[in-house]
């Protein structure tokens, strides 16, 4: 990732390129770009987003397509979200079958046999329009080079609710707890090759992945295919074009039969069921870099971030919440869960059985490694009967900690406070 600097003076470029008709915007009006531009540059009075609601699955199609055991998931309109407690016991890669879904619309029905990639864009070497690509068929990619990586995908939105539960303040979209996130085995082509192959030349600078599920519409506008660039430098890192997860083909609801995996950024990145991928000489633009995904409040400088990219520190129990803890004859509880950040390895957990008033060292479970969680354990010695509070915080290796709460966006995104977590001991 870039410096937060460079991040910032590369989006306010992009946007002054866009209104000196340097840089392409999809599905967006000038009159909101240019509006975006006045909060990214100068102050404003109030800032009003709204991501709006998802829109429901066609009738006859399943939003989602794979079992939502009740004990597993809650669902949450077109999404599902993973009860942390079902990943008790589980291994440090989750199964498909456990893995959170993050859908704009439904989960499209899609055959590898008849998929392409299209590569297009004035990008690419030769390339006279934008209109014409180059396209690759599922076989080109399997018979690849082929990568896999253990990394971890998570919701921009996770812990969303947090924002109203702990802190007293309303925030739009849906209102995840802690389980829009999972970590599984990824194997694909990175995305360096692929553009390489299609031709990508020195001068692009953005790069653009668009999903093949429907069209979305929020607040009666339909913005199109789901799709949010890349600045090139990231897309010819670490970026995978995925067709395996957990050492099988994709499942529907995670992208089959080609998704993107953006290891360690928000999740919007990690475009599912990728059909088009623009490359583009000029900035590029979408509802998902400019509408949604940035933080948009009086925190920020012009009231509005750049683009989200990498995620921050989090760390959750694997426990119900207001679960029921049994101490039993030896005056002891077993304590698990999870940590993950997107800046760094998970170097340290602490927790506290009291609210957050005295911390201790949990012990890590998982040698820390980049772009993946770590599970953790702690032994609660001799607690007192009746309701308590459970606290956990990470540290990772840029010294990043989990803070008491974080600065306010209207949209509820990074969610990075330590989460209060209710019990009962009996």
């Amino acid at each position: 990732m870039e410096p937060i600097g460079d991040e910032i003076a590369y989006d306010q470029e992009r946007l002054q390129q866009f209104v000196r008709g340097q840089a392409r915007a999809h599905g967006l009006s000038r009159r909101s770009l240019l509006r975006l531009l006045a909060l990214a540059t100068g102050p404003v009075a109030t800032v009003a987003a709204s991501a709006g609601p998802a829109r429901a699955g066609t009738p006859g199609i399943p939003t989602i397509v794979k079992p939502l055991p009740p004990e597993v998931f809650t669902v949450r309109g077109t999404n599902a979200e993973t009860n942390f407690q079902a990943l008790a016991g589980l291994g440090r890669n989750e199964p498909a079958s456990h893995f959170f879904v993050r859908n704009h619309t439904a989960t499209p029905n899609l055959d590898a046999a008849s998929w392409q990639l299209r590569v297009f864009g004035d990008g690419l070497r030769g390339a006279p329009s934008v209109t014409e690509a180059v396209t690759f068929d599922y076989h080109d990619l399997r018979r690849m080079p082929a990568r896999t990586v253990d990394a971890v995908v998570e919701c921009a939105g996770n812990g969303r609710s947090f924002y109203a539960t702990q802190q007293g303040q309303a925030v739009t979209g849906t209102a995840w707890r802690l389980g829009a996130v999972g970590q599984a085995r990824w194997r694909g082509v990175p995305l360096s090759t692929v553009l390489r192959r299609a031709g990508i030349t020195d001068a692009a600078v953005d790069v653009m992945p668009q999903g093949l599920d429907d069209e979305y519409v929020a607040d009666g506008v339909n913005l199109g295919r789901v799709r949010r660039p890349l600045p090139v430098a990231k897309a010819l890192d670490d970026v995978l074009l995925a067709y395996e997860m957990n050492g099988a083909p994709l499942p529907p609801d995670h992208g089959y039969p080609v998704r993107l995996i953006v290891p360690s950024w928000v999740g919007i990145a990690s475009i599912k069921w990728v059909g088009d991928i623009e490359v583009s000489t000029r900035p590029l633009l979408s509802p998902w870099n400019t509408q949604f995904y940035r933080l948009f409040g009086d925190a920020w400088p012009g009231g509005a971030s750049p683009p989200l990219t990498t995620q921050v520190t989090k760390s959750a129990f694997e426990l119900a919440w207001n679960a029921t803890l049994r101490g039993g004859t030896s005056r002891r509880v077993h304590l698990t869960g999870r940590s993950w950040s997107g800046r760094g390895r998970v170097t340290k957990v602490e927790v506290s059985t009291d609210a957050t008033a005295t911390w201790r060292p949990a012990r890590l479970l998982d040698r820390p490694a980049p772009d993946q969680w770590v599970r953790w354990e702690y032994d609660w010695h001799r607690p007192t009967l009746g309701p308590a509070v459970l606290a956990a915080r990470a540290t990772d290796e840029t010294g990043a900690t989990q803070p008491t709460n974080v600065a306010l966006n209207t949209q509820g995104y990074l969610f990075g406070a330590v989460v209060l977590h209710p019990v009962t001991v009996t």
